[in-house]
């Protein structure tokens, strides 16, 4: 058996790190204070912990730089965005830039499902574009190639 997590341990990171990323856009506390408190109030036994926090800290530390990539396809400035579009566009950005062993299909995906149950009625098809113009500029050959195949 491999040591690689599995798909719901990686899915239920993500959507923990999406409710820990809004919470620290909405309080401003300092990022390492929210994971503390994440891993204490939730049952971490079956969450891909590792993968949790490189996505808290991970967004905390390039916040800047994924802000200025997320700008670059949408129609507003990140600070006239829901908090939770935006927790999930930062995540969903920095695992396109970071995280090249996610498929970027899978990214796009992720990131729709987490505004259908975090985000607003039609917040999905709002990540689904951006994250998929995002996707065809910062994994240029891996989009071309999946689209060939």
């Amino acid at each position: 058996m491999s040591d690689r997590p599995s798909m719901t341990a990686r899915r239920k990171a993500r959507r923990l790190a999406v409710q820990a990323l809004y919470q620290w856009q909405v309080s401003s506390a300092p990022i390492s204070q929210i994971e503390a408190e994440f891993n204490a109030d939730n049952d971490m036994t079956k969450v891909d912990g590792e993968y949790f926090s490189e996505l808290l800290r991970g967004v905390a530390t390039t916040k800047a730089d994924l802000d200025h990539n997320i700008e670059r396809f949408t129609d507003r400035p990140t600070k006239d965005m829901t908090p939770v579009e935006l927790a999930i566009l930062r995540m969903g950005t920095y695992e396109l830039v970071h995280r090249i062993d996610v498929p970027y299909k899978v990214v796009i995906n992720e990131g729709v499902e987490l505004s259908k149950v975090f985000g607003a009625s039609e917040g999905h098809r709002y990540v689904n574009g951006v994250l998929d113009k995002l996707a065809q500029s910062l994994r240029q050959p891996e989009v071309q190639a999946s689209r060939k195949g």
